[in-house]
């Protein structure tokens, strides 16, 4: 009867992050995500990976207990350009809808790293209840099919970066949707690359193809489709370099984002990365000044892409702290 009478204290299950991360194969930095997950106690945050069918972490694949199992057992061969891309994020949103606490949803990449602590970042995504969604109208590429027509009308046609933070409800909008998805599957594909494409110029002549990348401009389109544009912050926490344009490295140039290499990880990239605190969009003519709440702010959380090498540097000098 006594112990009856003795009060529990009620542990309230705070809501969490549900970290989404899309791989080739192993998570190759690893070690930069165990330092920022290292110390949070409250359990707010989940890891899901998206990985080649059949690739399992465990001790011999990742040097992080984060990860240990953490791999979704339905994943597909996922081909860069093609709308097995959005399938893989579809997938990754299914199994962590399941968990009723995740309540944001942040697709990572294998080369992309924290820029901040997790206390920081989790204050900074929960401090609104909107998604965080790069979406602006793509006036200038033809990469729309007119074929997507009366589906999917012109003036519904977004672009943006993959690399969202969705609220659970855009996140079950995206697993639903039968409609706009199908579009993609049939109209939405990659131009092939001509032979040695880096060193000749890409055709522009888009009515004889169009060059549409669909992991750039499904989510922006599906959530325009829908009317719920009022509920995201048109703008990506994930900075990535697209400016190739003075760069004298070849390998730098094309339809890749620029990656940062051992000889980048400086702490003058780092100050220059997180002093960003606006983003402009041509097409629109729009300047989207960041917040944090109601604060202003700098605009990313995570960069990408960094090789293993640059990751690990930044991460053992005083130019990354996580802790």
């Amino acid at each position: 009867m006594l112990s009856s009478l003795v009060s529990h204290p009620v542990v309230v299950q705070k809501p969490k992050i549900a970290f989404l991360f899309i791989a080739r194969n192993r998570l190759p930095l690893d070690l930069v995500w165990d330092a920022f997950f290292k110390g949070e106690k409250e359990g707010r945050f989940s890891v899901y990976v998206h990985s080649r069918p059949g690739f399992l972490f465990n001790k011999d694949t990742t040097r992080s207990a984060y990860f240990y199992g953490r791999q979704v057992n339905n994943s597909i061969q996922v081909d860069w350009g093609e709308s097995s891309m959005i399938e893989a994020e579809r997938i990754l949103l299914r199994n962590a809808l399941q968990d009723p606490f995740n309540e944001r949803f942040a697709f990572i990449s294998d080369s992309c790293i924290p820029l901040y602590n997790f206390n920081y970042t989790y204050d900074y995504i929960m401090s609104t209840s909107t998604s965080y969604l790069d979406s602006f109208a793509d006036t200038k590429e033809g990469r729309y099919n007119p074929r997507m027509h009366p589906i999917i009308p012109v003036h519904n046609w977004r672009k943006g970066s993959q690399w969202a933070v969705l609220v659970r409800k855009h996140a079950k909008v995206m697993v639903d949707d039968d409609i706009v998805f199908p579009q993609f599957q049939k109209h939405c594909r990659r131009r092939s690359l001509p032979e040695f494409w880096r060193d000749q110029p890409i055709p522009t002549d888009a009515s004889k193809e169009h060059n549409c990348i669909p992991d750039e401009h499904y989510v922006q389109t599906l959530l325009a489709q829908r009317g719920l544009e009022g509920e995201i912050t048109r703008r990506s926490v994930t900075h990535t370099s697209w400016d190739l344009s003075s760069t004298r490295d070849r390998a730098r140039r094309g339809w890749h984002p620029v990656t940062y290499k051992l000889s980048d990880a400086t702490p003058k990239l780092m100050e220059t990365i997180k002093g960003i605190d606006n983003i402009y969009f041509e097409t629109e003519y729009r300047r989207e000044w960041c917040y944090k709440g109601k604060e202003p702010s700098t605009c990313f959380l995570f960069g990408r892409k960094f090789t293993r090498a640059a990751a690990l540097k930044l991460l053992n000098s005083s130019a990354l702290v996580l802790k």
